[in-house]
């Protein structure tokens, strides 16, 4: 194959993009949700708000270059966070899952009858 054939088909990748931050982020929970035992889902604890707050976090999504979306609860209430990729700053913790009668949340994992929560 020709030099030129070569590169054509090579894609450098832009690790200045919010997929790849969302991606190595999803990496993160996946191996943090491992540890985590049946009565805790992940939250994640903001601190860009003058105080601390704690958001029960279901899905997360991007949108290139530079915007990534989590989704939750705060305080029991449906809430979303819209981040730009260079304020990113949080701490990933666990919290009791509240309804204990449900199988505890786990980011991007969900059943497809659980579309509704």
């Amino acid at each position: 194959m020709p030099n030129d054939e070569l590169f054509s088909s090579f894609q450098v990748r832009n690790y200045q993009l919010a997929d790849w931050k969302y991606e190595k982020i999803m990496e993160e929970i996946r191996d943090f949700e491992k540890s985590l035992d049946n009565d805790h889902e992940i939250a994640l604890k903001l601190a860009s708000f003058g105080s601390a707050v704690t958001m029960v976090v279901t899905s997360i999504g991007y949108q290139n270059p530079d915007m990534l979306y989590f989704y939750g609860y705060v305080n029991g209430k449906d809430s979303q966070l819209i981040q730009h990729a260079n304020q990113l700053n949080f701490l990933i913790t666990s919290v009791e899952r509240e309804d204990k009668t449900k199988p505890a949340r786990r980011i991007g994992f969900r059943a497809p009858d659980d579309a509704d929560e």
